[in-house]
């Protein structure tokens, strides 16, 4: 555990924790999970599912709990020494952790076909779950609908983290450490919150998607941008805690979870957003392609086709990137180069001239950047710089948030270190 992790640690004002473990690879965590509930000051005990049995036993959670585990709604010498009512009483939290797909569609369905989920059932603590499976599982539409049942209930679901996964692959899904996991119900304010992360405490604004600037009532000028990047952006510095507004372009995206989103459609309404949502911002990224220049005069009906040509004045939009990074207190600013030859040369050039912090450079072009699910970057600072290869966007999104936040901490944490807050962690 880190020096921060330490200095982070609180004694727990929710003493008896009921932590139920599921059959998922991610029960090989759980003994350490329970230590650092237990530092806390927690008293733990342990429901076990059958399946769970398959990946962590029950001697070794007893060694690290102390208490007998609990397995079978039908052990009568268990139930003799403490009932399952008794022990939906006796929970001040129950903690599913890790909580597989199976479990969450039961607790989802309101069956009872287990201990745990009994006690799911006879208990008035408030539940927490922490999901742990594989990406294409979490992602699925039937996964999702059950997420969103046990939120509306009331349960508080505690990640799931991002990255790499016992079966290879990279995505969301893994389940969060144990450490945060901890850490978050640490908190003195915890009542169905969730984890805390390394931007916890930060405030992010992100902007993404295109622009676009009226010729008249059916006609628009625009840049190519489908919002793919600034999205898995902003649900990526979401996901590491921060507090995330995002101020969308046009796009056919779904909103991130638990950010807030502000729609605009011009380069005009984006600056007055920025603006208006720059106070007290730690962290800006600029991920928007935005219209540099906007017709002078908007036609208040349709243009007919009357002449071969036709003639549109265009003035230079407000720069949005610009007009943040001169504030007298300006948040670590991170803009963006799209660019189609010269990548590095202009990304550099526009690092200097407009006094980022950090810019993000990649190659855009018919067949690369432009709504493709995958993308590569040269992130650059000065001083500085990291190539990071070619990837899926949201794994690159996550790639890009942890270098921010390492440089952010490096140039600008030390400034004023924010109080441990608890946020939702729903990505």
């Amino acid at each position: 555990m880190s020096g921060k992790s330490r200095e982070r640690q609180a004694k727990l004002d929710i003493v008896n924790i009921l932590l139920g473990i599921t059959g998922g690879i991610a029960a090989y965590k759980t003994p350490e999970l329970v230590r650092r509930l237990r530092e806390r000051g927690a008293d733990v005990q342990i429901v076990m599912t059958a399946s769970a049995e398959e990946f962590v036993t029950p001697t070794s959670l007893q060694a690290v709990s102390g208490r007998p585990i609990r397995k079978n709604l039908w052990d009568k010498e268990a139930e003799a020494a403490m009932s399952h009512i008794e022990l939906a009483r006796w929970a001040d939290l129950v903690l599913i952790a890790p909580a597989t797909a199976e479990i969450m569609a039961r607790l989802a369905g309101g069956g009872a076909p287990d201990l745990l989920t009994t006690l799911c059932l006879a208990t008035e603590a408030p539940i927490a779950i922490a999901p742990a499976m594989n990406r294409v599982m979490w992602a699925n539409p039937a996964v999702q609908a059950n997420r969103d049942k046990l939120e509306e209930r009331g349960m508080t679901l505690l990640g799931p983290d991002h990255g790499s996964q016992a079966c290879g692959e990279t995505g969301a899904g893994r389940m969060l450490d144990p450490d945060l996991i901890a850490t978050a119900v640490s908190d003195p304010e915890f009542a169905g919150s969730v984890a805390d992360g390394p931007l916890a405490g930060r405030t992010v604004l992100v902007t993404a998607g295109p622009t676009r600037e009226p010729i008249d009532p059916v006609r628009y000028i625009t840049n190519r941008s489908s919002g793919k990047m600034g999205y898995a952006i902003a649900a990526a510095a979401h996901a590491q805690g921060a507090s995330v507004t995002l101020i969308s372009g046009p796009v056919f995206l779904e909103e991130p979870r638990g950010v807030d989103v502000l729609k605009v459609e011009t380069a005009e309404e984006m600056h007055a957003a920025t603006q208006a949502s720059i106070s007290d911002v730690d962290i800006f990224i600029a991920a928007a392609a935005v219209s540099d220049y906007r017709p002078a005069d908007r036609a208040e009906q349709k243009i007919k086709k009357t002449t071969d040509t036709m003639n549109v004045e265009l003035v230079r939009s407000p720069d949005i990137l610009a007009s943040v990074a001169v504030l007298d207190d300006a948040p670590f600013t991170v803009g963006f180069a799209a660019e189609t030859e010269n990548v590095r040369e202009y990304a550099l050039g526009k690092l200097k001239n407009k006094k980022l912090d950090m810019i993000i450079a990649n190659k855009v072009g018919s067949d690369c950047g432009f709504d493709y699910d995958d993308n590569a970057a040269e992130v650059l600072w000065e001083g500085g710089d990291k190539a990071l290869p070619t990837m899926a966007k949201t794994e690159l999104a996550h790639e890009l948030i942890d270098l921010i936040t390492e440089r952010f901490t490096a140039t600008r944490g030390a400034e004023s270190q924010p109080a441990l807050s608890i946020v939702s962690v729903k990505d």
